[in-house]
Protein backbone atom coordinates (compact mmCIF):
# COMPACT_ATOMS: atom_id res chain seq x y z
CA UNK A 1 0.00 0.00 0.00
CA UNK A 2 1.28 3.37 -0.26
CA UNK A 3 0.25 6.96 -1.19
CA UNK A 4 -0.85 7.98 -4.52
CA UNK A 5 0.82 10.21 -7.02
CA UNK A 6 -2.00 12.53 -7.14
CA UNK A 7 -2.11 16.44 -6.73
CA UNK A 8 -1.34 17.72 -3.01
CA UNK A 9 -5.06 17.97 -2.86
CA UNK A 10 -5.52 14.62 -2.25
CA UNK A 11 -4.68 14.24 0.99
CA UNK A 12 -5.12 16.55 3.78
CA UNK A 13 -2.38 17.62 5.88
CA UNK A 14 -2.89 19.33 9.28
CA UNK A 15 -1.34 22.63 10.66
CA UNK A 16 2.38 21.14 10.52
CA UNK A 17 2.72 19.91 7.13
CA UNK A 18 2.13 16.33 8.17
CA UNK A 19 0.63 14.33 6.12
CA UNK A 20 -1.75 12.58 7.69
CA UNK A 21 -2.40 12.04 11.07
CA UNK A 22 -2.93 8.34 10.98
CA UNK A 23 -6.43 8.36 8.95
CA UNK A 24 -6.25 6.87 5.79
CA UNK A 25 -8.53 6.66 2.76
CA UNK A 26 -7.87 3.79 1.06
CA UNK A 27 -8.68 3.23 -3.25
CA UNK A 28 -8.59 -0.73 -4.12
CA UNK A 29 -10.35 -3.47 -3.63
CA UNK A 30 -11.20 -4.20 -0.26
CA UNK A 31 -10.49 -7.79 0.12
CA UNK A 32 -6.89 -6.96 -0.52
CA UNK A 33 -6.80 -4.39 1.33
CA UNK A 34 -7.32 -5.85 4.62
CA UNK A 35 -4.99 -8.62 3.49
CA UNK A 36 -2.49 -5.35 3.21
CA UNK A 37 -3.75 -3.83 6.58
CA UNK A 38 -3.37 -7.27 8.69
CA UNK A 39 0.68 -6.66 9.07
CA UNK A 40 0.45 -3.36 11.11
CA UNK A 41 -3.08 -3.55 12.00
CA UNK A 42 -4.08 -6.93 13.38
CA UNK A 43 -5.45 -6.80 16.70
CA UNK A 44 -5.77 -3.03 16.89
CA UNK A 45 -9.16 -1.99 15.59
CA UNK A 46 -11.80 -1.35 18.13
CA UNK A 47 -14.76 -1.08 15.85
CA UNK A 48 -15.75 -1.95 12.43
CA UNK A 49 -18.82 -0.64 10.82
CA UNK A 50 -19.14 -1.83 7.31
CA UNK A 51 -22.84 -1.22 5.00
CA UNK A 52 -22.39 -3.82 2.41
CA UNK A 53 -24.50 -4.18 -0.81
CA UNK A 54 -27.86 -5.78 0.75
CA UNK A 55 -28.32 -8.02 -2.42
CA UNK A 56 -31.17 -7.07 -3.29
CA UNK A 57 -30.90 -8.32 -6.84
CA UNK A 58 -30.71 -4.87 -8.51
CA UNK A 59 -26.62 -3.92 -7.59
CA UNK A 60 -23.40 -3.98 -9.93
CA UNK A 61 -21.19 -6.11 -7.57
CA UNK A 62 -17.87 -4.94 -7.75
CA UNK A 63 -16.46 -7.18 -4.77
CA UNK A 64 -14.49 -9.94 -6.19
CA UNK A 65 -17.36 -11.95 -6.41
CA UNK A 66 -16.80 -13.65 -9.85
CA UNK A 67 -16.72 -17.09 -8.56
CA UNK A 68 -14.28 -18.26 -11.38
CA UNK A 69 -11.70 -15.95 -10.31
CA UNK A 70 -8.90 -17.79 -8.71
CA UNK A 71 -9.07 -16.16 -5.47
CA UNK A 72 -12.80 -16.67 -4.95
CA UNK A 73 -12.09 -20.25 -5.68
CA UNK A 74 -8.95 -20.74 -3.40
CA UNK A 75 -11.34 -19.19 -0.56
CA UNK A 76 -14.19 -21.53 -1.16
CA UNK A 77 -12.37 -24.51 -0.99
CA UNK A 78 -10.78 -23.82 1.99
CA UNK A 79 -13.05 -21.37 4.18
CA UNK A 80 -16.64 -21.49 2.52
CA UNK A 81 -19.54 -23.74 3.99
CA UNK A 82 -21.18 -23.11 0.89
CA UNK A 83 -21.62 -25.04 -2.48
CA UNK A 84 -19.07 -23.48 -4.92
CA UNK A 85 -20.24 -25.44 -7.86
CA UNK A 86 -23.86 -24.38 -8.08
CA UNK A 87 -24.21 -20.64 -6.65
CA UNK A 88 -27.09 -18.91 -6.64
CA UNK A 89 -27.94 -15.10 -5.55
CA UNK A 90 -27.90 -15.65 -2.11
CA UNK A 91 -24.67 -18.11 -1.58
CA UNK A 92 -22.87 -15.88 -3.94
CA UNK A 93 -23.73 -12.90 -1.67
CA UNK A 94 -22.06 -15.60 1.49
CA UNK A 95 -19.52 -16.36 -0.97
CA UNK A 96 -18.44 -12.72 -1.11
CA UNK A 97 -18.53 -11.72 2.84
CA UNK A 98 -17.39 -15.19 4.37
CA UNK A 99 -13.76 -13.96 3.58
CA UNK A 100 -14.12 -10.48 4.33
CA UNK A 101 -15.39 -11.59 7.99
CA UNK A 102 -12.96 -13.63 8.62
CA UNK A 103 -10.09 -10.97 7.61
CA UNK A 104 -12.39 -8.11 9.63
CA UNK A 105 -12.48 -10.52 13.13
CA UNK A 106 -8.42 -10.48 12.67
CA UNK A 107 -8.22 -6.67 12.83
CA UNK A 108 -10.76 -6.06 15.41
CA UNK A 109 -9.27 -6.08 18.75
CA UNK A 110 -10.41 -8.38 21.68
CA UNK A 111 -12.37 -5.78 23.26
CA UNK A 112 -13.76 -4.66 19.66
CA UNK A 113 -17.09 -4.37 18.15
CA UNK A 114 -18.22 -4.99 14.28
CA UNK A 115 -21.59 -3.35 13.25
CA UNK A 116 -23.10 -4.38 9.98
CA UNK A 117 -25.89 -2.31 7.66
CA UNK A 118 -28.04 -4.97 6.66
CA UNK A 119 -32.16 -5.28 5.51
CA UNK A 120 -34.16 -8.19 5.14
CA UNK A 121 -32.81 -9.91 2.20
CA UNK A 122 -29.79 -11.11 3.70
CA UNK A 123 -30.65 -10.01 7.67
CA UNK A 124 -31.23 -13.81 8.68
CA UNK A 125 -28.36 -15.08 6.48
CA UNK A 126 -25.87 -12.81 7.82
CA UNK A 127 -26.83 -13.56 11.07
CA UNK A 128 -25.77 -17.29 10.61
CA UNK A 129 -22.60 -16.32 9.06
CA UNK A 130 -22.01 -13.96 11.93
CA UNK A 131 -22.78 -16.95 14.56
CA UNK A 132 -20.10 -18.98 12.63
CA UNK A 133 -17.02 -16.73 12.73
CA UNK A 134 -17.62 -14.73 15.78
CA UNK A 135 -19.51 -17.10 17.72
CA UNK A 136 -23.53 -17.19 18.64
CA UNK A 137 -22.18 -16.18 21.71
CA UNK A 138 -20.67 -12.77 20.83
CA UNK A 139 -23.79 -11.43 19.40
CA UNK A 140 -24.58 -8.41 21.22
CA UNK A 141 -27.72 -6.81 19.64
CA UNK A 142 -30.27 -6.12 16.20
CA UNK A 143 -30.63 -2.69 15.81
CA UNK A 144 -33.61 -1.62 13.89
CA UNK A 145 -32.94 2.17 12.47
CA UNK A 146 -36.07 3.51 11.41
CA UNK A 147 -34.94 4.71 8.10
CA UNK A 148 -38.51 6.46 6.59
CA UNK A 149 -41.27 8.18 8.75
CA UNK A 150 -44.04 8.15 6.92
CA UNK A 151 -45.38 5.04 4.55
CA UNK A 152 -44.91 3.97 1.41
CA UNK A 153 -48.45 3.51 0.01
CA UNK A 154 -47.30 1.43 -2.88
CA UNK A 155 -46.06 -1.45 -1.06
CA UNK A 156 -47.62 -4.46 -1.89
CA UNK A 157 -48.20 -6.01 1.97
CA UNK A 158 -46.31 -4.06 4.34
CA UNK A 159 -44.24 -0.46 4.20
CA UNK A 160 -40.50 -1.26 4.68
CA UNK A 161 -39.78 1.56 7.21
CA UNK A 162 -36.78 -0.04 8.78
CA UNK A 163 -33.31 -1.58 8.37
CA UNK A 164 -31.23 -3.11 11.09
CA UNK A 165 -27.75 -2.89 12.16
CA UNK A 166 -26.18 -6.04 13.67
CA UNK A 167 -23.40 -5.83 16.54
CA UNK A 168 -21.19 -8.87 17.44
CA UNK A 169 -18.01 -8.68 19.74
CA UNK A 170 -14.47 -10.10 19.18
CA UNK A 171 -15.27 -11.31 22.56
CA UNK A 172 -17.98 -10.25 25.03
CA UNK A 173 -16.29 -11.12 28.02
CA UNK A 174 -13.94 -8.04 26.96
CA UNK A 175 -16.05 -6.03 25.84
CA UNK A 176 -17.58 -2.31 27.04
CA UNK A 177 -19.72 -0.06 25.86
CA UNK A 178 -20.83 3.55 26.76
CA UNK A 179 -23.97 4.51 27.88
CA UNK A 180 -25.47 7.71 25.94
CA UNK A 181 -25.38 11.08 27.23
CA UNK A 182 -28.69 12.15 28.75
CA UNK A 183 -30.75 14.90 26.54
CA UNK A 184 -32.00 18.23 27.69
CA UNK A 185 -35.45 16.88 27.45
CA UNK A 186 -34.70 14.20 29.88
CA UNK A 187 -33.87 16.50 32.16
CA UNK A 188 -36.14 18.78 31.68
CA UNK A 189 -38.66 17.18 34.47
CA UNK A 190 -36.04 17.94 36.74
CA UNK A 191 -36.38 21.33 38.49
CA UNK A 192 -35.36 23.45 41.87
CA UNK A 193 -38.59 24.97 43.41
CA UNK A 194 -37.39 25.11 46.88
CA UNK A 195 -33.94 26.33 45.89
CA UNK A 196 -32.20 23.23 47.19
CA UNK A 197 -28.40 23.79 47.00
CA UNK A 198 -27.92 20.39 45.79
CA UNK A 199 -29.48 21.17 42.77
CA UNK A 200 -32.55 20.29 40.15
CA UNK A 201 -34.79 16.83 41.24
CA UNK A 202 -37.05 14.79 40.38
CA UNK A 203 -39.81 13.79 42.56
CA UNK A 204 -40.43 10.06 43.06
CA UNK A 205 -43.35 8.03 44.47
CA UNK A 206 -42.32 7.50 48.06
CA UNK A 207 -44.76 3.82 48.02
CA UNK A 208 -43.82 0.69 46.70
CA UNK A 209 -45.83 -2.23 45.85
CA UNK A 210 -43.50 -5.02 48.14
CA UNK A 211 -45.71 -4.75 50.92
CA UNK A 212 -44.21 -4.83 54.48
CA UNK A 213 -46.59 -4.25 58.04
CA UNK A 214 -43.93 -2.36 59.31
CA UNK A 215 -43.43 -0.02 56.72
CA UNK A 216 -47.09 1.17 56.71
CA UNK A 217 -48.19 3.90 59.16
CA UNK A 218 -49.43 7.15 59.02
CA UNK A 219 -47.07 10.40 58.04
CA UNK A 220 -48.15 13.79 59.14
CA UNK A 221 -47.52 16.43 56.68
CA UNK A 222 -46.27 19.95 57.64
CA UNK A 223 -49.75 21.73 57.42
CA UNK A 224 -51.21 18.73 59.39
CA UNK A 225 -52.44 16.37 56.97
CA UNK A 226 -52.64 12.86 57.33
CA UNK A 227 -51.50 10.92 54.49
CA UNK A 228 -51.32 6.98 54.63
CA UNK A 229 -49.72 4.78 51.44
CA UNK A 230 -52.72 4.03 48.74
CA UNK A 231 -54.43 0.38 49.75
CA UNK A 232 -52.47 -2.69 49.30
CA UNK A 233 -48.86 -0.59 49.00
CA UNK A 234 -46.30 0.86 51.89
CA UNK A 235 -43.86 3.10 52.47
CA UNK A 236 -40.22 2.45 50.90
CA UNK A 237 -39.17 2.79 54.47
CA UNK A 238 -39.48 2.63 57.85
CA UNK A 239 -40.45 5.65 60.59
CA UNK A 240 -36.80 5.87 61.91
CA UNK A 241 -35.53 6.64 57.95
CA UNK A 242 -37.96 8.84 57.25
CA UNK A 243 -37.29 11.08 59.76
CA UNK A 244 -33.61 11.35 58.32
CA UNK A 245 -34.88 11.58 54.74
CA UNK A 246 -36.92 14.67 56.66
CA UNK A 247 -34.42 16.45 58.13
CA UNK A 248 -31.80 16.20 55.17
CA UNK A 249 -34.71 17.80 53.51
CA UNK A 250 -34.80 14.53 50.44
CA UNK A 251 -38.97 14.59 51.12
CA UNK A 252 -41.27 17.01 49.30
CA UNK A 253 -44.36 17.71 50.69
CA UNK A 254 -45.31 20.48 48.25
CA UNK A 255 -45.19 23.99 48.12
CA UNK A 256 -48.02 24.26 50.98
CA UNK A 257 -46.64 21.47 52.95
CA UNK A 258 -50.02 19.55 52.36
CA UNK A 259 -49.52 17.07 49.62
CA UNK A 260 -48.64 13.43 49.80
CA UNK A 261 -44.99 13.17 50.17
CA UNK A 262 -43.08 12.26 47.29
CA UNK A 263 -38.92 11.19 47.40
CA UNK A 264 -36.36 14.23 45.65
CA UNK A 265 -34.66 12.42 43.41
CA UNK A 266 -31.23 14.62 42.25
CA UNK A 267 -30.18 15.06 38.92
CA UNK A 268 -26.77 14.92 40.00
CA UNK A 269 -27.05 11.75 41.86
CA UNK A 270 -28.91 9.87 38.85
CA UNK A 271 -27.04 7.65 36.77
CA UNK A 272 -25.79 10.43 33.94
CA UNK A 273 -25.52 7.65 30.76
CA UNK A 274 -28.49 6.22 29.42
CA UNK A 275 -28.28 2.65 28.08
CA UNK A 276 -28.88 2.33 24.51
CA UNK A 277 -31.86 1.13 23.01
CA UNK A 278 -32.11 -1.77 20.30
CA UNK A 279 -34.60 0.80 18.67
CA UNK A 280 -33.49 4.47 17.14
CA UNK A 281 -36.01 6.41 16.18
CA UNK A 282 -35.27 9.01 12.84
CA UNK A 283 -35.81 12.14 15.42
CA UNK A 284 -32.64 10.99 17.09
CA UNK A 285 -30.18 9.28 14.32
CA UNK A 286 -31.72 10.90 11.14
CA UNK A 287 -33.27 9.02 8.00
CA UNK A 288 -32.38 7.70 4.97
CA UNK A 289 -33.26 10.89 2.96
CA UNK A 290 -30.89 12.87 5.79
CA UNK A 291 -27.98 11.60 4.71
CA UNK A 292 -28.49 12.98 1.11
CA UNK A 293 -29.39 16.39 2.63
CA UNK A 294 -26.20 16.14 4.64
CA UNK A 295 -24.50 15.30 1.06
CA UNK A 296 -26.56 18.21 -0.73
CA UNK A 297 -24.97 20.54 1.89
CA UNK A 298 -21.38 19.12 0.80
CA UNK A 299 -22.33 19.55 -2.83
CA UNK A 300 -21.73 15.71 -3.61
CA UNK A 301 -24.32 13.35 -5.20
CA UNK A 302 -24.19 9.94 -4.07
CA UNK A 303 -27.04 6.86 -4.09
CA UNK A 304 -28.94 6.66 -0.52
CA UNK A 305 -26.13 7.27 1.72
CA UNK A 306 -26.47 6.58 5.61
CA UNK A 307 -26.73 9.88 7.66
CA UNK A 308 -23.80 10.50 9.76
CA UNK A 309 -25.64 10.73 12.87
CA UNK A 310 -26.64 7.42 12.37
CA UNK A 311 -23.07 6.60 12.38
CA UNK A 312 -22.22 8.93 15.15
CA UNK A 313 -24.77 7.87 17.85
CA UNK A 314 -23.08 4.34 16.76
CA UNK A 315 -19.66 5.23 17.58
CA UNK A 316 -20.49 7.39 20.91
CA UNK A 317 -22.02 3.89 22.19
CA UNK A 318 -18.75 1.30 20.30
CA UNK A 319 -15.43 4.33 20.65
CA UNK A 320 -13.34 5.79 23.19
CA UNK A 321 -11.77 9.01 21.95
CA UNK A 322 -8.54 7.21 20.91
CA UNK A 323 -10.63 4.34 19.05
CA UNK A 324 -9.20 3.14 15.44
CA UNK A 325 -11.99 2.48 13.64
CA UNK A 326 -12.08 0.52 9.84
CA UNK A 327 -15.07 0.73 6.97
CA UNK A 328 -14.16 -1.02 3.94
CA UNK A 329 -17.08 -0.64 2.33
CA UNK A 330 -16.56 3.27 2.70
CA UNK A 331 -19.22 3.94 0.05
CA UNK A 332 -19.35 8.20 0.18
CA UNK A 333 -17.35 8.64 3.78
CA UNK A 334 -20.23 8.82 6.02
CA UNK A 335 -18.04 7.08 8.64
CA UNK A 336 -15.25 9.29 8.20
CA UNK A 337 -17.48 12.07 8.62
CA UNK A 338 -18.67 10.36 11.90
CA UNK A 339 -15.22 9.90 13.55
CA UNK A 340 -14.71 13.96 12.72
CA UNK A 341 -17.57 15.08 14.09
CA UNK A 342 -17.05 13.08 17.11
CA UNK A 343 -13.59 13.89 17.63
CA UNK A 344 -15.02 17.81 17.60
CA UNK A 345 -17.69 17.00 20.07
CA UNK A 346 -15.66 15.38 22.57
CA UNK A 347 -11.92 16.31 21.59
CA UNK A 348 -11.18 12.98 21.37
CA UNK A 349 -8.62 11.73 18.63
CA UNK A 350 -10.31 8.88 17.22
CA UNK A 351 -9.20 7.37 13.46
CA UNK A 352 -10.75 6.10 10.66
CA UNK A 353 -9.25 3.91 7.98
CA UNK A 354 -11.90 3.59 4.89
CA UNK A 355 -11.16 1.05 2.10
CA UNK A 356 -13.86 1.98 -1.45
CA UNK A 357 -13.11 -0.58 -4.21
CA UNK A 358 -15.05 2.08 -6.76
CA UNK A 359 -13.40 5.15 -8.93
CA UNK A 360 -15.42 7.28 -6.80
CA UNK A 361 -13.19 6.96 -3.55
CA UNK A 362 -11.14 10.21 -4.69
CA UNK A 363 -14.00 12.18 -6.02
CA UNK A 364 -16.51 11.30 -3.32
CA UNK A 365 -15.27 9.58 -0.48
CA UNK A 366 -12.22 11.32 0.11
CA UNK A 367 -13.95 14.98 -1.48
CA UNK A 368 -16.27 14.82 1.37
CA UNK A 369 -13.52 14.67 4.15
CA UNK A 370 -11.72 17.19 2.70
CA UNK A 371 -14.75 19.79 2.58
CA UNK A 372 -16.05 18.90 6.23
CA UNK A 373 -12.53 18.93 7.47
CA UNK A 374 -11.96 22.69 6.04
CA UNK A 375 -15.75 23.65 6.17
CA UNK A 376 -18.36 24.66 4.17
CA UNK A 377 -19.38 27.93 4.78
CA UNK A 378 -22.84 27.17 3.54
CA UNK A 379 -23.46 25.27 6.33
CA UNK A 380 -26.50 24.94 8.63
CA UNK A 381 -24.82 22.97 11.35
CA UNK A 382 -21.97 25.72 12.89
CA UNK A 383 -19.26 22.70 13.35
CA UNK A 384 -19.62 22.09 9.68
CA UNK A 385 -19.26 25.59 8.41
CA UNK A 386 -15.78 26.32 10.59
CA UNK A 387 -14.64 22.57 9.38
CA UNK A 388 -14.39 19.69 11.60
CA UNK A 389 -10.72 19.62 11.19
CA UNK A 390 -7.94 16.86 10.61
CA UNK A 391 -5.99 15.30 8.33
CA UNK A 392 -5.92 12.18 6.69
CA UNK A 393 -3.95 10.54 3.86
CA UNK A 394 -5.09 9.32 0.52
CA UNK A 395 -3.81 5.79 -0.49
CA UNK A 396 -3.91 3.52 -3.30
CA UNK A 397 -2.96 -0.29 -3.10
CA UNK A 398 0.46 -1.02 -3.66
CA UNK A 399 1.88 -4.68 -5.42
CA UNK A 400 1.42 -7.33 -2.55
CA UNK A 401 4.41 -9.31 -1.39
CA UNK A 402 4.55 -12.24 -4.25
CA UNK A 403 6.34 -15.23 -3.27
CA UNK A 404 7.09 -16.03 -7.40
CA UNK A 405 7.78 -12.41 -8.11
CA UNK A 406 10.00 -12.09 -5.67
CA UNK A 407 11.82 -15.68 -6.87
CA UNK A 408 12.46 -13.55 -10.04
CA UNK A 409 13.34 -10.39 -8.87
CA UNK A 410 10.80 -8.65 -10.42
CA UNK A 411 8.81 -7.27 -7.58
CA UNK A 412 11.06 -6.56 -4.25
CA UNK A 413 9.18 -5.24 -1.26
CA UNK A 414 11.01 -3.05 0.84
CA UNK A 415 12.86 -4.05 3.89
CA UNK A 416 10.04 -2.44 6.50
CA UNK A 417 7.16 -3.97 4.08
CA UNK A 418 8.83 -7.84 4.21
CA UNK A 419 9.75 -7.55 8.18
CA UNK A 420 6.19 -6.55 8.49
CA UNK A 421 4.52 -9.30 6.42
CA UNK A 422 6.84 -12.00 7.91
CA UNK A 423 6.13 -10.80 11.47
CA UNK A 424 2.54 -11.64 11.03
CA UNK A 425 2.92 -14.14 9.11
CA UNK A 426 4.98 -16.32 11.49
CA UNK A 427 3.35 -14.97 14.54
CA UNK A 428 0.23 -13.12 14.01
CA UNK A 429 1.60 -9.85 15.71
CA UNK A 430 0.57 -6.71 14.44
CA UNK A 431 4.19 -4.29 13.96
CA UNK A 432 1.33 -1.77 14.32
CA UNK A 433 2.78 2.01 13.48
CA UNK A 434 6.55 1.07 13.54
CA UNK A 435 8.68 1.64 10.55
CA UNK A 436 10.72 -1.99 11.00
CA UNK A 437 14.23 -1.77 10.02
CA UNK A 438 17.55 -3.42 11.00
CA UNK A 439 19.01 -3.04 14.52
CA UNK A 440 22.21 -4.64 13.89
CA UNK A 441 24.32 -6.63 11.64
CA UNK A 442 22.58 -9.64 11.87
CA UNK A 443 18.93 -8.13 10.99
CA UNK A 444 17.13 -7.61 14.25
CA UNK A 445 14.03 -5.93 13.58
CA UNK A 446 11.15 -6.75 16.54
CA UNK A 447 11.49 -8.03 19.85
CA UNK A 448 9.05 -9.17 22.37
CA UNK A 449 9.40 -11.13 25.60
CA UNK A 450 9.79 -14.79 24.45
CA UNK A 451 11.26 -14.07 21.11
CA UNK A 452 13.76 -11.81 18.66
CA UNK A 453 13.11 -11.36 14.80
CA UNK A 454 15.92 -11.45 12.67
CA UNK A 455 15.55 -10.61 8.47
CA UNK A 456 18.80 -10.51 6.17
CA UNK A 457 17.42 -8.90 3.33
CA UNK A 458 18.18 -6.25 0.77
CA UNK A 459 15.32 -4.90 -1.62
CA UNK A 460 17.87 -6.38 -4.44
CA UNK A 461 18.50 -9.40 -6.50
CA UNK A 462 22.01 -9.03 -6.67
CA UNK A 463 22.51 -8.66 -2.80
CA UNK A 464 20.02 -11.27 -2.45
CA UNK A 465 22.35 -14.03 -4.65
CA UNK A 466 25.40 -12.70 -2.91
CA UNK A 467 27.03 -14.11 0.41
CA UNK A 468 25.89 -11.44 2.25
CA UNK A 469 22.12 -12.94 2.05
CA UNK A 470 23.23 -15.70 3.80
CA UNK A 471 22.65 -16.58 7.58
CA UNK A 472 26.53 -18.02 8.65
CA UNK A 473 28.41 -19.17 11.96
CA UNK A 474 29.57 -15.75 12.45
CA UNK A 475 25.60 -14.37 12.81
CA UNK A 476 24.87 -17.79 14.83
CA UNK A 477 27.04 -17.48 17.13
CA UNK A 478 26.60 -13.67 18.28
CA UNK A 479 22.31 -14.09 18.57
CA UNK A 480 23.09 -17.26 20.57
CA UNK A 481 25.53 -15.23 22.50
CA UNK A 482 22.69 -12.73 23.19
CA UNK A 483 20.08 -15.25 23.79
CA UNK A 484 21.90 -16.86 26.81
CA UNK A 485 21.83 -13.57 28.58
CA UNK A 486 17.71 -13.17 27.77
CA UNK A 487 17.14 -16.86 27.79
CA UNK A 488 15.15 -15.69 24.49
CA UNK A 489 14.25 -17.49 21.55
CA UNK A 490 15.55 -16.30 18.03
CA UNK A 491 13.68 -16.57 14.49
CA UNK A 492 15.77 -15.70 11.67
CA UNK A 493 14.42 -15.16 8.21
CA UNK A 494 17.07 -15.07 5.11
CA UNK A 495 17.75 -15.68 1.61
CA UNK A 496 20.29 -19.46 2.88
CA UNK A 497 22.25 -21.11 5.58
CA UNK A 498 25.69 -22.14 6.01
CA UNK A 499 24.22 -24.24 9.25
CA UNK A 500 22.32 -26.88 9.36
CA UNK A 501 19.14 -26.54 11.91
CA UNK A 502 19.62 -29.27 14.24
CA UNK A 503 23.10 -27.09 15.09
CA UNK A 504 20.80 -23.89 15.06
CA UNK A 505 18.28 -25.74 17.54
CA UNK A 506 20.85 -25.85 20.26
CA UNK A 507 21.75 -22.52 20.05
CA UNK A 508 18.01 -21.70 20.31
CA UNK A 509 17.09 -20.49 17.05
CA UNK A 510 14.87 -21.32 14.09
CA UNK A 511 15.61 -20.71 10.62
CA UNK A 512 13.27 -19.68 7.68
CA UNK A 513 14.16 -19.48 4.29
CA UNK A 514 13.24 -16.84 2.02
CA UNK A 515 11.04 -16.53 -0.46
CA UNK A 516 9.76 -20.26 0.47
CA UNK A 517 9.02 -20.68 4.34
CA UNK A 518 6.92 -17.83 4.91
CA UNK A 519 4.98 -19.91 7.23
CA UNK A 520 3.16 -19.67 11.09
CA UNK A 521 6.19 -20.29 13.63
CA UNK A 522 4.33 -20.14 16.26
Amino acid sequence: MHQNDLPDSSSVANDTSEVGDGNLIIHGDNLHALKALLPRYAGRIKCIYIDPPYNTGNEGWVYNDNTNSPLMQEWLQQNSPVDGEDLERHDKWLCMMWPRLHLLRELLSDDGIIAISIDDNEQHYLRILLDEIFGYENFIANIIWQKKASPQNDAKFFSDNHDFIALYSKSKDQLALNNLPRTEKQNKRYTNPDNDPRGRWAPGDLSVKTYLKEYDFPIETPSGRIVNPPKGRCWQCGEERLQELIQDNRIWFGAKGNDTPKVKRFLSEVKQGITPLTVWLYELVGLSQSGTKQLKQLDISFSNPKPYTLLLQLMRICTGPDSIILDSFAGSGTTAHAVLALNKEDGGNRKFIMVECEDYADTVTAERVRRVIKGVPEAKDQNLRKGLGGSFTYCTLGDPVDIEEMLTGKSLPTYSELAAYLLHTASGISSGQQDLAPKNEDGLFYSNDTTDYYLLYESSLDWLRSNDAIFNEVHANRISNQKQATGKRAVVFAAGKYMGQRDLTVKNITFCQLPYEMHRTE
